[in-house]
């Protein structure tokens, strides 16, 4: 148990390193937008309130600028909306009622029943926070800080608008691709650790059993977790090229990655239906294996389980390497996945000779299971039904217009007599019988 949570720890702490090691110059170019978009919102509302604080103009850009150019424009107009909304309310609380316990709980309460109703999204508490900010002014001074609020709400926005559109972000497609590698590598992971598990078992066939429940908890983990989590950032890489100037000269990588996600999800979840299985063939079962062929049918398991490794590992590593920005990796190696698919046939056929020596209904089932993964995994691998599901993820193409052929030249005038076409004259009835008719 110790040893299969060292190597998990293992594994993430290289994953990270990795990532780390990829992605420190993004990371930093993302600061530095950020640093430059609030910098400058707090210069311009300084010289526009002199004397004073704005704090929340670099607030407010900082919160704009970080999202996405086709979100950019609903996020401004949802915080300045906000921001309107809570001053409002505060302004009449402070009116009629002073800063009191009872008071501000009224006021948080209608603050997000209100925001709620306007559908503000994730600047819902934004409504709150804008109202408790001016009731604790006062009700002297409310009108004057709600105006200020205002005005620097709008400052804050507008250099965040302008922030993402003079230096639009970077699209994160190649951190997409490294996600999508990171759920090939935690399937082909734990794929390895249960085949090295059966080798060390084979002599053992009764420690299978609280084995193959840890490994299909390993398997709910990557399709409850790891899968959504990479959907998302997903997503955002899709969003990322919309309204983006950057977009305009890279090509579109969204359906090879929507794809290399899909396949592994599919793959993901045949992987969690074969470890079920197992569970099941070997819970509260002593003795399930008790036959002679038990050491060969576990080392047959875990040369399957290794194969699928393989297999599901280069898929991970084509999808990153299609993913990334030019000049940073080599180009994708296909010849890597084709070799690695190779070895699924021969698992299959191994698969197949095990269910006629099989005699137990529930070894059988076990192997129909993990024929079923197998024959899952090679058509969701396969590079021919890559290329047609991307096809089908980009959507309907346009034929081409067929080019026009040059018109035949037009002939020069003629009488209509040239454009007649004198017949042969046919001999009357009574020149047939001479054969010297009809000649001159």
């Amino acid at each position: 148990m110790m040893e299969r949570v060292r190597e998990q720890w293992r594994g993430r702490f290289s994953r990270e390193l990795r990532r780390l090691r990829v992605g420190w110059r993004p990371a930093v170019f993302w600061s530095l937008r950020i640093t430059t978009a609030a910098v400058a919102s707090y210069v311009a509302a300084t010289m526009i309130f002199p004397d004073t604080q704005p704090l929340l103009a670099p607030l407010t850009a900082m919160l704009v600028v970080q999202v996405t150019p086709v979100s950019l424009l609903a996020s401004g107009l949802d915080r300045v909306v906000a921001v309107v909304a809570g001053v409002a309310l505060a302004v009449g609380f402070a009116a009629v009622a002073p800063l009191e316990w009872w008071s501000l709980g009224a006021l948080i309460f209608v603050s997000i029943t209100v925001g709620q109703a306007l559908r503000l999204r994730s600047n819902l508490i934004e409504v709150a926070i804008s109202g408790m900010l001016v009731l604790g002014v006062g009700a002297l001074g409310a009108e004057a800080a709600a105006s200020q609020r205002i005005a620097e709400t709008l400052v804050g926005a507008a250099v965040g608008i302008a922030a993402n559109l003079l230096f639009p972000p970077r699209i994160p497609t190649s951190d997409a691709g490294r996600e999508i590698e990171g759920l090939a590598d935690a399937v082909s992971d734990l794929l390895r650790r249960s085949a090295d598990a059966l080798e060390q078992l084979a002599g053992e066939p009764d420690e299978v059993a609280p084995a193959a429940a840890a490994w299909l908890d390993d398997a709910r983990v990557i399709t409850h977790h790891d899968v959504p989590r990479v959907g998302a950032a997903l997503l955002r890489a899709e969003q990322g090229r919309r309204l983006n100037v950057r977009a305009v000269a890279t090509p579109d990588l969204g359906p090879g990655l929507r794809h290399g996600l899909e396949s592994l999800e599919h793959t993901a979840l045949a992987v969690r239906s074969m470890y079920r299985t197992l569970a099941d063939t070997t819970a509260g079962r002593p003795g399930w294996l008790a036959d002679d062929s038990a050491e060969d049918l576990l080392l047959g398991l875990a040369q399957t389980f290794r194969e699928l490794a393989a297999a599901v590992d280069a898929f991970g590593e084509l999808v990153r390497l299609e993913a990334a920005p030019l000049g940073q990796v080599r180009t994708a190696d296909f010849a890597a996945l084709r070799e690695a698919m190779a070895g699924l046939p021969e698992a299959r056929a191994r698969l197949e000779e095990l269910g006629t020596v099989a005699a137990d209904p529930a070894l059988r089932e076990l192997q129909a299971s993990v024929l079923s993964t197998v024959k899952r995994v090679e058509r969701e691998l396969d590079l021919a039904q890559r290329v047609r599901r991307q096809l089908q993820l980009q959507g309907p193409v346009r034929p081409r217009p067929a080019p026009l052929r040059p018109r035949p030249p037009i002939a020069p005038e003629s009488s209509p007599d040239a454009e007649t076409v004198r017949m042969p004259r046919l001999p009357a009835d009574g020149d047939r019988d001479d054969p010297d008719a009809g000649t001159p």
